[in-house]
């Protein structure tokens, strides 16, 4: 331990960091630095950066990061349409990297010796963390107090803060561990460890309850340009404006709220509730914009590549070379998805109207149940029993 004199961490200034970061001090001795990544979390940064200082760190950095993450992080994510287990749109996994590189980065900068994270030994994000650590710097010393110290609760973890005068939002009667970002917000622990409990309404914090959004449907159009979305109603908008106010109209229309039993990289199952309003709408948006501009090869094949485009980024390998050639032809499919997708959003469910596109290969002349001059019918015969003869020959064989 005396060979570690400043640490950067990752700090939340949730219950987990905020007694992490006291914790550092008085079991390393050392100086800690803390980075708290504004990623969208709102009014959850407000004083984060007094609170460090005063809870003893010798400098707290609160940097906004909300452009990069959607842009860089985000959006890529979105253009391969991922979705992990068919249901998990991946918020707090594709936010670790960008957390990581920030924190190597300061690491550099302020002359640490190590970097440190609040994820536990159970869970996905000591993976991701660590993963990224390394991929960037293979060097780089790492603490994990979760697989350290003897606080092997969050009751013992409040007891602390309390013991310590250290201001947490937790309480035992609302003991959520919570993650929030531009693209989501996520619930896990309390009474969520039980999969037969229902989440309270009370918990949900961007968006309204289905039941209770507008009785009249809202429509909002968004328009791509090579995969990225870029003006929502003719607008043009900045990535992360695009994605605030997607959330906004999700919200607003109870869009994005999920709860499901996941299973963890390290092997076991867990419970989350998530709300993912403005990435609900977007990949649907995205799919649908592909639909009329994508070659049905191309897209058959980028979509066989999703399950594990998404396992890579839940699995923490954001800065592996497979995740490197994924993405770069799924950039490549993304050359001409480029057009508008008219949406509605009313009580909770997301509904695509219309879309159009200057690429489009939807083509009526070929696609219309009326008399056209371009498509013999009589073709589909021929088509048909040369696909027909392997199962034909199986049968015959089968017959003698």
């Amino acid at each position: 331990m005396s060979d570690i004199k400043k640490v950067v961490l990752a700090y939340s200034g949730g219950l987990d960091t905020s007694v992490i970061l006291k914790w550092l001090i008085e079991t390393y001795k050392c100086e800690v630095i803390t980075l708290t990544a504004d990623l969208g979390q709102e009014e959850e940064l407000e004083g984060l950066e007094e609170k460090a200082l005063k809870t003893g760190a010798v400098k707290a950095y609160v940097e906004d990061l909300r452009e990069e993450f959607v842009r860089d992080y985000v959006f890529p994510a979105f253009r391969a349409n991922v979705i992990y287990e068919g249901q998990y749109l991946l918020g707090t996994s594709i936010a670790r990297p960008l957390i990581a590189k920030r924190q190597i980065e300061i690491a550099a900068r302020e002359g640490a010796d190590a970097v440190s994270h609040g994820a536990t030994g159970k869970g996905n994000d000591q993976v991701r963390f660590e993963l990224g650590y390394l991929a960037i710097n293979p060097h780089i010393k790492i603490i994990a107090p979760w697989r350290e110290w003897n606080l092997t609760s969050r009751t013992k973890l409040m007891e602390f803060a309390a013991a310590h005068g250290i201001p947490v939002p937790q309480t035992p009667a609302k003991p959520y561990s919570t993650d929030r970002n531009m693209l989501h917000i996520s619930y896990e622990g309390g009474v969520l460890e039980d999969p037969w409990a229902e989440a309270t309404d009370d918990m949900y914090t961007m968006s309204v309850k289905p039941e209770n959004a507008p009785d009249r449907p809202e429509i909002v159009e968004i328009s791509f340009r090579n995969g990225d979305p870029v003006a929502i109603d003719g607008e043009e908008m900045s990535p992360a404006a695009i994605l605030k106010t997607l959330n906004t109209l999700g919200g607003r229309n109870g869009i994005g709220r999920v709860d499901l039993v996941e299973n963890r990289f390290v092997g076991m199952k867990s419970r989350g509730v998530y709300e993912t309003p403005g990435g609900t709408i977007l990949r649907l948006a995205h799919m649908n914009m592909e639909s009329i501009t994508m070659d049905r090869e191309v897209a058959h094949l980028r979509d066989s590549l999703i399950p594990r485009y998404a396992e890579l980024i839940y699995n923490g390998f954001w800065f592996s070379p497979e995740m490197e050639l994924l993405q770069n032809m799924i950039d490549n499919t993304q050359t001409g998805v480029t057009g508008r997708v008219r949406v509605k959003l009313y009580k909770g469910g997301c509904y695509v109207l219309a879309r159009e596109s200057q690429y489009s290969l939807y083509d009526e002349s070929f696609a219309t149940f009326e008399d056209d001059d371009v498509y013999s019918q009589k073709d589909a015969e021929g088509f048909i029993r040369l696909n027909a003869l392997r199962l034909r020959i199986r049968k015959l064989a089968r017959q003698r």
